[in-house]
């Protein structure tokens, strides 16, 4: 008698990253040599309404089950729960805490704690039958904060190094943020992401072609994929936790790259 098909249950990808490039160190150092002559400035002040604000909204990504932010995690106490860690890190003022709670779905800041320098938030998801909860730490951008690096990137599997695509230090900040989450954490994956979209685009063609160079340039150095994202039209925002989803466990979905100045590039 045939025996029925038993689903494969879903596993960790083992083709994970182990090592960062052998020469990402010296690409960074290169960076910081760059731009250690000339003092970093802010790009001119743009408008608060978004002229395009219809451009691209991002797909729905992966079926949402329950969208509770907590501090508190007891998923150990579920069997069937995949418990996973992503950390969020960058300067502060650049959109983080507005980019987690458009991807929770919760609009009440109810897991952050100011005390801390951390904001958790828990979002659980249904993936080919099985449940996976991601369990999301935001890093406070102030220096105070910095000292819970250790604490929010230990046991991730991915990191986020976020930065105002309208602002040029944020950007240069983050090969400290880099630098600071590699000594805790060398095997999660990296994703360098841009926010504020919508208020980039409304900068001079020129400005945006030259913000875009360099962020590519940075994403080369860390080996992370680049994102330019808005949490107020929701563009890219679930297509980051999609992309992130897709390479632990080998799903069969891939980024399309766009590299398109004037639309939310995608670099990798």
């Amino acid at each position: 008698m045939p025996q029925p098909c038993r689903k494969q249950p879903l596993r960790l990808s083992v083709k994970r990253q182990t090592a960062l490039k052998r020469h990402a160190g010296q690409f960074l150092d290169s960076i910081l040599a760059c731009y250690s002559s000339t003092k970093p400035k802010a790009y001119p002040a743009v408008p608060t309404e978004a002229t395009a604000a219809s451009t691209v909204v991002d797909d729905a990504g992966f079926a949402a089950e329950t969208l509770t932010p907590s501090v508190c995690h007891d998923h150990g106490l579920d069997k069937d729960l995949v418990s996973l860690k992503i950390s969020l890190l960058g300067d502060s003022q650049i959109g983080k805490t507005s980019f987690l709670v458009k991807y929770v779905g919760n609009e009440l800041d109810e897991g952050r704690s100011e005390q801390t320098g951390l904001n958790l938030m828990d979002k659980t998801l249904m993936v080919r039958g099985a449940r996976i909860s991601y369990s999301i730490w935001e890093v406070e951008g102030d220096k105070k904060s910095q000292d819970y690096i250790p604490t929010a990137c230990k046991d991730s599997v991915a990191i986020l190094f976020m930065f105002d695509l309208t602002s040029r230090r944020t950007l240069t900040g983050i090969v400290k943020w880099y630098r600071q989450a590699r000594k805790y954490n060398q095997r999660a994956i990296p994703v360098l992401v841009g926010t504020k979209f919508d208020d980039f685009i409304q900068l001079p063609i020129d400005l945006q072609w030259a913000i875009a160079n360099e962020a590519r340039t940075y994403a080369k150095a860390l080996n992370a994929t680049l994102f330019f994202s808005s949490s107020t039209y929701n563009i890219n925002v679930n297509k980051i936790f999609k992309f992130i989803t897709a390479k632990l466990f080998d799903l069969p979905w891939t980024v399309e790259r766009n590299l398109t100045v004037g639309e939310p590039i995608i670099d990798f």
